[in-house]
């Protein structure tokens, strides 16, 4: 009696070997097994491998060659010794043994034939081709996201505290609109056909502290309709500006008002909180800013002034040194907003040119406007004098772009579309 045990050695497509060996002590199941001729087992193993000759076909379909071999497969023979038994014989190579008189025996395993390593390796390459393929169409759609060029420039090129600002923007291809935040403040692009270029007319506020600030812009396509944004950046520095002391004097109801003089001022701050604040959608100015009367500057923007020997707020606007009556005219084109007296400024003419961008005109000594009028630049709006607040006939400018004021000179020097 041997005791056996059958063991598989590879899953190639054709058996390589098949082992009889003892089992070893007692860490295996023992099995008795009658020793058999090898002769017996050939029949057996034939008699499996020709089902289709014993009138089987029907149930079990017939082993084909594949058609595509593998040159790497090894053919083997039936041939084994005659009388061993199974106990003594390891079935071999059969190439290595002679070839038997009955039918050569076909054992292979009911599944396909192995691929070649060239052939697996055609068969690897063509998802990673598909993959690759995908990969190479979806970064061509996502390339022209990345490639575009956004072309940005501001007027002034450098940037200041208090400093008006034009931002010119070329963007990669055609938009039907363009909008964009700066400082906190909401800004809409107009389009200028002959350089192909959108720009706004925005601001840099008094008290913004030097640095790098964001421009970020929102865009949409005019063809595909697809949003876009860019951010640029960009550096503002400190602007030192000058402080004057006032030897003339003034009088003492604007240093220290009554409580009656001090219920006008209230009124007249209500009336500005109103009117000033408000921010006409559609941009009404058009090209460059120019002087409202031609005469000399005597105070500048920015400046801290000093009245009775006690400092005042900064000076938000520019100060022109001309007589009284002296005619004083629209810095742009736009629809005057405000025309009546207040406490602190006089006579005044406020002229809105949209998307929040005032300019103010204090002290006059008539008006020639009323609210709601429609003026353009250099028409007649007032004449200059010396109401309200003032040491002396003179014209106050200001410049308030989304309620911040800004520097007037810097506006008047800018170059405009």
């Amino acid at each position: 009696m041997v005791c056996l045990d059958y063991r598989k050695r590879s899953w190639l497509p054709t058996v390589e070997t098949l082992e009889a060996q003892p089992f070893a002590g007692s860490d295996c199941e023992t099995k008795e097994v009658l020793a058999e001729p090898v002769e017996k087992l050939r029949g057996k193993l034939e008699l499996k491998a020709t089902l289709a000759s014993l009138g089987e076909a029907s149930q079990r379909p017939e082993l084909r060659p594949s058609k595509n071999p593998d040159p790497h497969a090894q053919n083997y023979s039936d041939a084994i010794p005659q009388g061993a038994t199974l106990g003594e014989v390891k079935l071999q190579k059969l190439t290595s043994l002679p070839p038997s008189n009955s039918q050569p025996c076909n054992l292979a395993w009911e599944r396909p034939p192995r691929l070649s390593r060239q052939g697996e390796a055609r068969r690897l390459r063509a998802p990673l081709g598909a993959a690759a393929n995908c990969a190479l169409i979806l970064l061509c759609s996502v390339l022209p996201a990345f490639g575009v060029t956004w072309n940005v420039k501001t007027q002034p090129t450098r940037l200041v505290n208090g400093t008006p600002v034009l931002f010119q923007v070329k963007p990669p291809s055609k938009l039907q609109s363009l909008t964009g935040t700066w400082l906190g403040h909401q800004l809409k692009f107009s389009y200028d056909a002959s350089t192909k270029t959108w720009f706004t007319l925005a601001g840099v506020t008094f008290e913004t502290i030097p640095g790098k600030y964001a421009l970020e812009l929102s865009a949409e396509q005019a063809a595909t309709k697809a949003a876009m944004t860019f951010t640029p950046r960009f550096v503002v520095a400190h602007a030192r500006y000058p402080q004057i002391k006032v030897n003339l004097t003034v009088e003492k109801k604007f240093t220290e008002p009554s409580p009656e003089q001090q219920q006008q001022i209230a009124e007249g701050v209500k009336i500005k909180e109103d009117y000033l604040n408000r921010v006409t959608p559609s941009r009404e100015w058009d090209g460059k800013f120019t002087a409202p009367a031609d005469a000399a500057i005597s105070d500048v923007y920015g400046s801290q002034r000093i009245f009775n020997g006690k400092a005042q707020r900064p000076h938000w606007g520019l100060d022109f040194r001309v007589p009284t009556g002296t005619p004083v005219a629209a810095m742009n084109s736009g629809t005057v907003l405000l025309a009546r007296f207040l406490y602190f400024e006089g006579n005044c003419v406020v002229i809105d040119h949209g998307e929040g961008l005032l300019t103010l005109y204090f002290h006059l000594s008539a008006l020639q406007v009323k609210e709601g009028d429609a003026v353009k630049r250099g028409e007649e709006i007032g004449l200059s004098g010396g109401t309200g607040r003032a040491t002396g006939p003179h014209l106050h400018v200001a410049v308030r772009w989304q309620g911040t004021y800004l520097d007037p000179a810097r506006l008047i020097q800018l170059s405009l579309p």
